[in-house]
């Protein structure tokens, strides 16, 4: 809204103004009624704070029709966008160059298809040569993976059945490993056993013969006392 330049000339009065100023000369209505009329009553505000939030409601409602247009637009853009349109006719001008050429052939193929397919080779372009290789490893793949999966499928009634002896196994495999522990432990100490047995056994050994040597030290002076008591006991 434009101000008022206060500095500026007075606007000129318009018929109304004069026709206001002719009544308050001529004593028809006063200056104060006039002023009072000036006042814009309640009614007449609410009136206009109406009429502005339904013009902002008339507006949001276009930019949602807007928006809606440019969502319809972007999913319908594959039909009404010029490149995928030319796309689509590239494609389907190929179909149809296809569907003519086959029937042109119609008799030739209706004849091969009549004759038992063994032991011919069919012609394949050279573009689709690399899908070809392609299609015959997974073709491979699949047959050297068909036992295996038809062998997967028909356990899979028995999964239970099978989870349920995979559980007693690993039990049997617990039992089994804490008694090979035990079983390394017992082996363990009796090693441990015979180093001790086999380090006394040398002492044992040499003690054996040191009182082997002691005897045989010994023993030959029996005799000897022997016949000195004889010989004194002659000598008496």
């Amino acid at each position: 809204m434009a101000v008022a330049n206060p500095w500026g000339p007075a606007p000129a009065p318009n018929a109304a103004g004069l026709l206001l100023g002719h009544f308050v000369a001529s004593g028809i209505a006063s200056q104060e009624m006039l002023n009072i009329s000036k006042k814009s009553t309640p009614c007449f505000v609410n009136f206009s704070r109406l009429q502005q939030t339904t013009n902002i409601q008339a507006e949001i409602n276009q930019k949602n029709l807007e928006i809606e247009l440019l969502r319809l637009e972007k999913d319908a853009a594959d039909v009404v966008h010029p490149s995928f349109l030319a796309q689509k006719c590239q494609t389907l001008q190929s179909m149809n160059n296809h569907l003519e050429a086959v029937l042109k052939e119609k008799r030739s193929l209706r004849q091969r298809l009549l004759k038992p397919m063994c032991q011919e080779n069919l012609p394949i372009e050279a573009v689709y040569h690399r899908y070809l290789v392609h299609l015959l490893e997974l073709a491979v793949t699949f047959i050297e993976r068909l036992e295996t999966d038809l062998e997967t499928i028909r356990s899979i009634p028995h999964l239970d059945a099978n989870l349920k002896k995979m559980s007693k196994a690993l039990a049997k495999m617990d039992i089994l490993v804490t008694e090979t522990e035990e079983l390394a432990e017992n082996i363990l100490k009796w090693r441990e056993q015979q180093k001790e047995i086999s380090s006394c056994i040398p002492k044992i050994i040499a003690e054996e013969n040191y009182l082997h040597k002691y005897n045989n030290t010994i023993m030959p002076s029996l005799p000897f006392s022997s016949k000195v008591h004889v010989q004194t006991i002659n000598a008496k």
